[in-house]
């Protein structure tokens, strides 16, 4: 089943052209990579596609359903979700009453008889590190990112958009992150993921998406992606064989 599809999708700022004609399929069941080399585009395709910044051109199909243009809460009430590099935390609210936030405005009226516990389930289920009445303000970057995933997964989404989950963890935490999307993943939520990790990706990915310049070089099977000296030389340099070994 085909979960999303996008056909020549491009988002121009003025005359600059951030994405240009992406075309690219994730299915059901994929944990998709989206990689690429600073200022390739990733995120500003990722706010195309769920209606943060709407594409200038193309098309967006959800589920099956032509969504070009949507925005952020229709994209959500629709099945789609994500994460944001820079978390942007409710900062004097605690960790649940920040996803409950999520869960009552993400789900229909009535969805969820239960959003307290719905809530707790969730910060249990990400492994939030702190207890649910801290205060976001004095959470660090790492534990704000755990509250963001909680969020974004309050709202049972079908599709999860994760931007930059592992940046700033150490080897421990790595660990923990791909054993969490690993849940995500088997609860039936396809993902797309922007990384710049490789060990993860290459840990958790079943297929790649590479972007430079806003241009899609490559896509498919993590290792065909992976090993295509295009992406070899436009993301990783000399380091490929390393990164990949």
């Amino acid at each position: 089943m085909i979960v999303l599809e996008t056909e020549n999708l491009t988002k121009k700022f003025g005359g600059l052209t951030a994405v240009n004609n992406v075309s690219m399929t994730v299915y059901q069941g994929d944990i998709v990579g989206l990689i690429g080399p600073n200022g390739a585009g990733k995120t500003t395709f990722i706010n195309a596609v769920s209606g943060l910044n709407p594409p200038t051109s193309g098309e967006v199909r959800l589920f099956g359903e032509v969504t070009t243009g949507l925005p952020p809460e229709k994209m959500c009430h629709r099945g789609l979700s994500r994460t944001f590099q820079i978390p942007s935390p409710f900062p004097k609210m605690t960790a649940i009453e920040s996803v409950m936030t999520a869960t009552l405005f993400g789900n229909p009226a009535g969805k969820i008889t239960d959003p307290v516990a719905h809530s707790r389930q969730l910060l249990e289920f990400v492994e939030f590190p702190m207890d649910e009445t801290v205060v976001a303000e004095q959470l660090n970057t790492v534990q704000l990112k755990r509250l963001d995933l909680a969020r974004a997964l309050a709202s049972n989404p079908r599709l999860l958009f994760m931007d930059e989950m592992a940046s700033g963890l150490s080897e421990g935490e790595l660990t923990d992150i791909m054993r969490i999307i690993d849940k995500i993943s088997k609860k039936g939520v396809s993902i797309l993921m922007i990384e710049h990790i490789m060990q993860l990706i290459m840990a958790v990915c079943n297929r790649l998406l590479c972007i430079q310049f806003g241009t899609k070089i490559a896509e498919g099977d993590t290792r065909d992606v992976a090993n295509d000296p295009k992406v070899a030389s436009a993301y990783l340099g000399s380091d490929a064989d390393e990164c990949f070994a």
